[in-house]
Formats: C-alpha cells, structure tokens, sequence
C-alpha cells in the first residue's frame, strides 16, 4: 500500500461538514429555508432602532474614509477603535461600491447573518448526532427555549431579539462560531484514532490553519462572541480529542498560533488592548433579574443535559456548559456587563441536548415522553408570553401580544444635516440612532472603549451645562465653538436657546431640530 494513504476508521461526525448529498431534501433544509424566508421578512419590517444605529454609523464612516475612518459617533479620529473590524471594513467598501447608507448595509446583511447562522447551526448537530430531526428541533429550542420576560441587549438568538438583531456583527461572529465549533469537532473526532502519513500533511496542517484563521476572524468580528467561541473549542477538543502526540499539539498549536496571528496583524486597531474587549460594557446589576426572567425555559434542557453527563464528563455539550457558565457569571459581578451577551453560549447546549434527547425514534420510554411534552408546553409559554410578536404582525393580531421594539426613525433630522456635522441632543434615542445617517454627537449616550471615559463625560458635562436653564448665551457659544456644533435636537422638555433657529420637526416625537452656529439658515416662515 502506498505511504500516502491515509488510514482511519469512519467515526461520527466525520461528514459534518458536508452536509450530505447535494440533492437531498432534509426536514432542517426544509424548516430551515421556511424559518429564514419568515425571519427575513419579519426583519425587514422591524424599523432598525436601538444599537443599530451605532452599526450603522461604522458603516458610514468607513464609506467616508475605508482607510482612515473617525470615530463612529463622536467628532474625533477613529483610530484604535474596536469596531472598524474586518467585517465592518468590508460592509464600508460595500457602500463605497453600491452608494448604500449604513441603515441599508444592515438591513441587507440581516438575511446573510441568518443563513450563516442557520448553516453552521446545522453543521453544529449533525457532529453531535446523525439523527435528521435533531437540528429542526434544535431551531426551535434555541429560538424560543428562553424565558417569558423579554431579555435586554443585543447578541441573543431568541425569536424577538432576532427581529433587531440580525443585522449586527455579532449575529454573524454567532454563525461563524457554529461553523468553527463544527469544523472543531470533526478535525479533534478525525484526529483520534487516525495515522497521517500523507507526503506533506495538508489534510491535517492546512485544515488547522484555516480553522484558526476562522477563529480569528471571529476574534476580530465581535470579541465577546470570539471568548465564547474559544472557550466552546476548548471544551470540543477536550472532549473529542484522543492520543496527544506530537504531531496532534503541532496541529492544534498551528490552529492557535494562526489565529493569533490573524487577530494581531489587522492593523486599524490592537486587539491586545484591554479596551477592545469591553465593547458594550452598560448596564446594571438588575441584568440578573432580567436575564434570568428572560432565558429559564432554557432549563427545561438540563435533564437532557444530565443524561449526557451520566454517560460521560467529557461529553463536548456538558464541558461547554460547564466553561461558558464562568463567562457570564463573570460579565454580570465584575461589571464587564458585555459578557453577559454570552448568554446564548451557555443555553445552547441543553437547548441542543434537549433536541438530540427528543430526536431519538420511536417507541420512547416514558421519562422521554413526559420531557417532550414539557418542553413542548415550554415552546409554547415562550412564544405565547413573548415572541409571538415577532412573526405576526399587530394587523392580524387576534389577541395583542408583545410586539418587537419600534423607535422613531431620524431620516427627516439628517435630510438637514450634513455628513459630519456636529450635533448637541438631549434625546436618547436621538443619541442612539442619529449618528447612523452620518452627522457626529458632541458626546455618545453609552461608553465607548475608543473614547476615554473621562473626555466622553467631560463632553456630556458640556453639553448638561448648554441646556441647563441658567445657561447664559456666552456660555453656550463657548460650547459651540469648542465642538463646532451646528445643530441641535432638542425634546419637548428642553426650550430651544434664543440663538437657535428651527429647521425642522417631528410630529411623531416633538422634536425640534435647530441651527445653531455660524450659518445659521434665516427662517421660511
């Protein structure tokens, strides 16, 4: 026999990856392409709100500058900013190309977030069982096994957060760790009991190195997804992986040192920066309360869970619950509270073994039985009490359930306002949105790890200090010539300064936008 051959057994999950004969139609290609097609349209008719806005704002500024984009909300340079990502730079050559907005940038990657998604989730079950209804079920646990509360912040999977969320970086760096926790797991199952004696070993060295070049795309993507994926792959390859010799830690050693290297070389910002690993760190400590009401129907998959268990520790579902679990307990008691977004890690796998528990044909013992129902009245609590909204629209609604979040749009403010230009708002969701069609706030409502958090509160002190109503007209000039502000957004319960001139309105909100400034435009009317 030739020296090239390579000799190894058939094991499970071998064929992960390939997804089976091209022609075939499976039940999770099947649901999988249904969900996509309603999820896609139940997205496109959610207004974007909400931290989209700051998504849409990298988008622009990468459309104005690809090589030197200024800092996404803020009248400031860009450089060091954790957000200009390979991904983000991508979407702003994108809009270069196309002359899309950031608004339409993300309402075009939704759909494309999902299917990765959707993909590498099925990828991702089939290493942990060949049975075909096992990623359906999959779906529909991971999707709606959260809680009977909505849950805050972006970066979860559950049916109503997807109707805003698609769009954001995070939904894809989620799709891409179900793909790279796939791809781990078949490399660390066809490591095991396999012999390479190939003439270069490009079945095995090329592979790593893809697989670690993937994991640092996701580094550079979202940084909390990436610690989750990490400490999944961990948990994958300590369950899977046998007979460490030589060869196999060079293998794996390679997966790490590309990833590394992949992260380190990207040059618009140092993901070795402590700072680059807090992206979104606001909240409180109420995030506890709110998270568990939001995600405890996920529970219900712990029994399948210690079944796993029972038959073995190294199970890969068990040692990634028991990793990941740290991670959130660590974003909500150090105050870090991004890595509580996390959250989606630590449900995946009983939400996962429940679906492979409830895969198994039939006949079924009565234990299965008596769990297939309550997970199914389970299904049916979270979508009753909180999803539904998210794919029937309020205009056949028979009985009024909760609808996603809807915010006012400010396209008929930024019609006035030039891209760049400086803007003083006492609106949140002003703050939140307006930066995304192009003009710059005086100070971002939320931290920023590009942006001191001395210098952002100073600005926000300036700009308490120009609305306060013992505010003087020199003082409020200082502040206008100290950050060249041009307009302002002002809500009902703040009066305009004398000095304003108003521009336009909202009949939907009451606010008011005004020039300030030199220039400023002589009324209509």
């Amino acid at each position: 026999m030739s020296a090239s051959v390579l000799v190894r057994r058939t094991v499970r999950g071998a064929t992960a990856l390939r997804g089976g004969p091209m022609g075939r139609l499976t039940p999770y290609r099947l649901f999988g392409a249904l969900f996509w097609l309603v999820m896609t349209l139940a997205y496109w008719r959610v207004p974007l709100c909400c931290d989209a806005g700051l998504h849409a704002a990298v988008v622009e500024r990468l459309r104005a500058d690809l090589l030197r984009p200024a800092h996404p909300m803020a009248d400031l340079p860009g450089e060091g900013s954790p957000y200009y990502g390979p991904y983000a730079v991508a979407q702003g050559a994108l809009a270069r190309l196309t002359g899309l907005s950031g608004w339409g940038v993300l309402k075009l990657a939704g759909p494309v977030h999902l299917l990765v998604l959707l993909t590498g989730l099925g990828r991702f079950v089939r290493t942990l069982t060949p049975r075909p209804w096992a990623p359906v079920l999959a779906l529909l646990f991971m999707t709606l096994l959260w809680g009977t509360a909505r849950i805050p912040g972006s970066g979860h999977l559950d049916l109503l957060a997807m109707t805003t969320n698609l769009g954001h970086p995070s939904a894809l760096a989620i799709g891409l760790t179900l793909w790279a926790w796939a791809w781990t797991a078949t490399r660390a199952r066809a490591d095991a009991p396999v012999r390479f004696v190939g003439p270069s070993g490009l079945g095995g060295r090329a592979g790593y190195a893809g697989l670690g070049a993937l994991y640092g795309l996701i580094l550079l993507t979202d940084a909390v997804t990436a610690a989750s994926a990490l400490i999944g792959a961990v948990a994958i390859v300590a369950s899977r992986q046998r007979g460490w010799r030589r060869p196999v830690v060079a293998r794996w050693a390679l997966a790490g040192v590309v990833c590394g290297a992949v992260a380190v070389a990207w040059p618009y910002y140092d993901v070795l920066d402590p700072v680059s690993w807090t992206v979104g760190d606001a909240g409180d400590l109420r995030l506890s309360e709110e998270m568990f009401a939001g995600s405890w129907l996920a529970l219900l998959g712990l029994p399948a869970l210690w079944v796993r268990a029972r038959g073995s520790l190294r199970d890969p579902l068990v040692l990634m619950f028991l990793l990941e679990c740290p991670l959130v307990a660590y974003g909500l008691l150090s105050g870090h509270f991004a890595y509580a977004a996390a959250l989606w890690a630590v449900l995946l796998p009983p939400q996962c073994a429940l679906a492979v528990e409830l895969a198994a044909p039939r006949p079924w013992r009565r234990a299965r039985k008596v769990l297939g129902g309550v997970a199914a009245a389970g299904v049916c609590a979270g979508f009753v009490t909180v999803h539904a909204g998210a794919v029937v629209p309020r205009s056949v609604d028979p009985v009024g359930f909760a609808q996603p979040v809807r915010r006012p749009a400010y396209d008929w403010a930024a019609a006035h306002i030039g891209p760049g230009e400086v803007v003083i708002t006492d609106g949140y969701r002003a703050g939140q949105s307006l930066a995304g069609y192009g003009p710059n706030l005086v100070a971002p409502v939320r931290p920023d790890p590009a942006l001191d958090e001395r210098e952002r509160e100073r600005r926000a002190a300036d700009v308490r200090a120009y609305l306060a109503p013992g505010s003087t007209r020199a003082g409020r000039a200082a502040v206008v010539r100290r950050y060249h502000v041009r307009w302002l957004l002002l809500t009902p319960r703040h009066p305009l300064p004398e000095e304003a001139v108003v521009v336009a309105w909202s009949r939907e909100t009451g606010e008011v936008l005004a020039r300030v400034g030199d220039g400023a435009p002589v009324p209509t009317r």
